[in-house]
């Protein structure tokens, strides 16, 4: 019997079509706005082609998504005590924190970094409503495709988690790789705790890679005496 001994559980679905509609008719009218706000002096995003902005989780474009989030936050929960074998002590209203969206362009990226939420039990997840072309047709990380050498560009663009220290030699050291590099497409959304470390690299060429963010926060639910 081998036993699995897991470092981190990262969950990823599709969110409905109809909510990248009204999220991106949500963001177009909030880029004409002149009095819309940055989120810029929060985040480590090198953003200087494009913008991060402050969203409205209450705004009836994007309050289906917040719901939904919110959900889910709850799923990933039980999931992680279910697949953990731990148990919670006592239920957990999940709350949005932040949400953000990051508006890049070629030669924007975000530097490696965590979250922060004001709970311990606290969990992020991240989505995409518009993907260029030259990003989202790159071959799947982790395929016979997809490789680095001879400055591929295949990683431009794409999302990378990392939990561990990782080298050439895992394989041969029969050593679990400890990153995960994610390609970015509309409509997928992944979902982690907030701990985890992650960044973006940069990308070339035209079109807007635009991301939707959130912090949750996770606080304990107070039973009536």
């Amino acid at each position: 019997m081998m036993h699995p001994l897991p470092s981190v559980f990262l969950m990823e679905l599709d969110i409905p079509e109809g909510f990248v509609t009204q999220l991106n008719e949500y963001l177009d009218g909030l880029l004409e706005q002149e009095g819309r706000r940055t989120a810029a002096d929060t985040l480590v995003g090198q953003i200087r082609e494009g913008e991060q902005l402050r969203m409205d989780c209450d705004d009836e474009l994007v309050a289906g998504f917040s719901g939904f989030v919110r959900t889910m936050g709850v799923e990933y929960i039980n999931a992680f005590m279910k697949s953990s074998g731990q148990m919670l002590d006592g239920n957990r209203n999940v709350e949005i924190d932040d949400l953000w969206s990051v508006h890049s362009y070629a030669g924007d990226y975000n530097p490696i970094h965590d979250h922060g939420t004001k709970t311990i039990m606290g969990i992020s997840c991240t989505t995409w409503t518009k993907v260029p072309p030259q990003i989202e047709q790159g071959p799947r990380p982790g395929s016979e495709d997809y490789g680095l050498y001879n400055a591929s560009g295949e990683s431009d663009g794409c999302l990378c988690f990392n939990y561990g220290q990782s080298s050439q030699w895992d394989k041969e050291r029969l050593k679990p790789t400890q990153n995960i590099v994610i390609r970015p497409q509309v409509g997928r959304l992944y979902m982690f705790p907030s701990w985890m470390q992650h960044m973006v690299y940069p990308f070339r060429g035209e079109g807007e890679r635009r991301t939707v963010a959130a912090n949750l926060n996770c606080f304990r639910e107070e039973i009536a005496a």
